[in-house]
């Protein structure tokens, strides 16, 4: 089964938008993002905990999507 994680990723240019991907765990959605992004740095991988989007964020294992216009921000501990 697949969870949806965000990613915040710096790439040469600066910090990349939002990214999501689907994967089993954290350790294998930081495996798909290093094989997506081989020349960025991924800064932190978390699962959203109460975000919600309409955008596109895959159904599959490894799937991944950038977010154009959003910004990472860390999950609130809060919820």
């Amino acid at each position: 089964m697949t969870k949806l994680f965000i990613a915040n990723i710096r790439a040469a240019e600066g910090v990349r938008p939002l990214v999501t991907v689907r994967a089993a765990a954290e350790g294998e959605a930081r495996l798909f993002l290093a094989a997506a992004y081989p020349d960025d740095e991924v800064i932190d991988v978390a699962e959203p905990s109460d975000w919600t989007t309409d955008a596109d964020t895959g159904a599959q294992d490894g799937d991944i999507r950038e977010h154009a216009g959003v910004a990472w921000q860390a999950p609130s501990s809060l919820a």
